[in-house]
C-alpha cells in the first residue's frame, strides 16, 4: 500500500447568498496575503504570524465573517512562496492584484469527534451532488459522472473563480495498492514540436497545436480589451469573454495530455524520455509559444507520477545525450546532424538511413535499458 495525494475538480453551483460569501473570502484571503507581505519583506514564520490574526480581526471586523482557517491558510501560502524564492524556484513575491490574479481560497478540513461520531467539516456526497464547505454549507456540485464515492479522507479545499464560473478543487490523501510488476516492455520517448511524440516503436503522435485554433480569435479580443475603458462593463464582458477561451485551451491540453500518458503508462513496463531545460528552451522567441504549447513539462510530470502508481519505471536521460548524432544500428556518431534541416541522414559507417527523431528515440530507449540495468546491479551489490 502507498499513500498518494490525488485532486478532484468538480464546478459549484452557488445560491446568491453563497456567491457573496465566497466573494468576500477571495477578498479576505487576498488582503491578509498582502497585508503581511507588505509588513515582511524577507521571510515568515507562519505559526507565529498566526498569533497576529485575531488583533487583525478586532481592527478589521470583516475578516470574522469568513472561515477562519482561509486566514491561516493564506499565511502558509506567502510562507511558501517566501521558501519557494530562497530556493530559487520562483521570483520575489508579488502583491495579488485584485483584478489579475484569478481569485481563489484554500481551506483545510478539520476532523472532531463529538460522542462517538465523527464530523468533518468538508465533506462530499456524489450521490446527492453537493459539497460541504466551511461557512457556505451545502452547494451543488457537477463532474466526475460515474464516480459514486471518493475513497479517502479530504484534506483540503480549493475554490476558485474562472470565466465567471466556480470551481472546488479538493485534495485527497488515498492508499492505493502498487502492483508487482516485472519489466517486459521498454519504450523510448523523443519529445517535438511537429509531432508532439516520437516513439522507439515507430508511431508518431500528432501535435495538436491548440493554441493555433484560437490565435485568430484571441488577437480580436485583446485588441477589443485595449480599445475599452476601464472600470466599464464592456470591458468586463471582453475580460469574461478571454477568460472563456484560455479555459476552453485549457481543458483541451488537458485532455490531450492525460490520454497521452495514460496510454503511454499502460502499454509500457519501463518509459525513458530525454530531461528537457525547457526554461533555457524557451528563451528562443521563435520557438517558445510553440514549446509552451506542446506542454512538455506537463507531460513529463503525469508519466513519472503514473508510473510510480502502477509501479512501473520512468527515466530520464542527460539533457546533452547526442540522442539523434547517433546511428542507432551501429553506435557511430555523425556530428553534422547537428543541424536540424536534417531530418534523415545515411550512415557513413554501415549505411543505415536514420531517420532523425525515430533514430534519437531508439537511442534513448537503449539508455533507459542501460539506467535500468545499472539500478539492477546496484540492488544487488546493495
Amino acid at each position: 500500500m502507498k499513500k498518494i495525494m490525488k485532486g478532484y475538480v468538480f464546478r459549484l453551483y452557488p445560491n446568491d447568498k453563497q456567491i457573496e460569501l465566497i466573494e468576500k473570502s477571495f477578498g479576505c484571503s487576498r488582503y491578509i496575503y498582502n497585508y503581511f507581505l507588505g509588513k515582511n519583506k524577507n521571510y515568515i514564520n507562519s505559526y507565529n504570524v498566526i498569533k497576529e490574526i485575531p488583533n487583525l480581526i478586532k481592527e478589521k471586523e470583516w475578516l470574522s465573517e469568513v472561515d477562519s482557517c482561509l486566514l491561516r491558510c493564506s499565511i502558509f501560502n506567502l510562507e511558501d512562496s517566501f521558501k519557494r524564492y530562497s530556493k530559487g524556484l520562483s521570483e520575489y513575491p508579488k502583491f495579488k492584484s485584485k483584478t489579475k490574479t484569478r481569485p481563489s481560497y484554500r481551506t483545510n478540513n478539520i476532523t472532531s469527534t463529538y460522542k462517538g461520531k465523527t464530523y468533518n467539516s468538508i465533506s462530499i456526497d456524489l450521490e446527492n451532488r453537493v459539497i460541504k464547505l466551511p461557512k457556505l454549507k451545502e452547494v451543488k456540485i457537477r463532474g466526475y459522472r460515474n464516480l459514486n464515492q471518493i475513497n479517502g479522507k479530504i484534506i483540503n479545499a480549493t475554490i476558485y473563480k474562472e470565466a465567471g464560473k466556480y470551481y472546488v478543487s479538493i485534495c485527497v490523501e488515498q492508499y492505493i495498492t502498487i502492483p508487482k510488476l516485472i519489466p517486459t516492455k521498454i519504450i523510448g520517448i523523443d519529445l517535438g514540436i511537429k509531432d508532439l511524440i516520437i516513439t522507439s516503436d515507430g508511431e508518431t503522435i500528432e501535435n495538436k497545436h491548440i493554441i493555433e485554433k484560437y490565435e485568430k480569435k484571441l488577437k480580436g479580443l485583446n485588441r477589443w480589451l485595449s480599445r475599452s475603458k476601464p472600470g466599464s462593463k464592456n470591458r468586463y464582458k471582453i475580460i469574461k469573454k478571454l477568460q472563456t477561451v484560455y479555459k476552453k485551451i485549457k481543458n483541451a491540453r488537458k485532455y490531450l495530455i492525460h490520454s497521452i500518458s495514460k496510454k503511454l503508462v499502460t502499454d509500457n513496463d519501463i518509459i525513458v524520455t530525454e530531461k528537457l531545460k525547457i526554461n533555457e528552451m524557451v528563451q528562443n522567441k521563435n520557438l517558445s509559444k510553440k514549446i509552451y504549447d506542446a506542454s512538455w513539462y506537463e507531460l513529463i510530470r503525469q508519466l513519472e507520477y503514473k508510473s510510480k502508481w502502477r509501479n512501473k519505471k520512468f527515466y530520464q536521460i542527460e539533457t546533452y545525450y547526442p540522442s539523434s548524432q547517433i546511428c542507432s544500428r551501429c553506435g557511430y556518431q555523425e556530428k553534422k546532424v547537428k543541424d536540424l534541416n536534417i531530418r534523415k541522414w545515411e550512415c557513413p559507417n554501415c549505411t543505415n538511413i536514420n531517420n532523425r527523431d525515430i533514430n534519437a528515440s531508439i537511442n534513448i530507449m537503449f539508455e533507459g535499458i542501460k539506467i535500468y540495468m545499472r539500478k539492477g546491479i546496484e540492488l544487488q551489490v546493495s
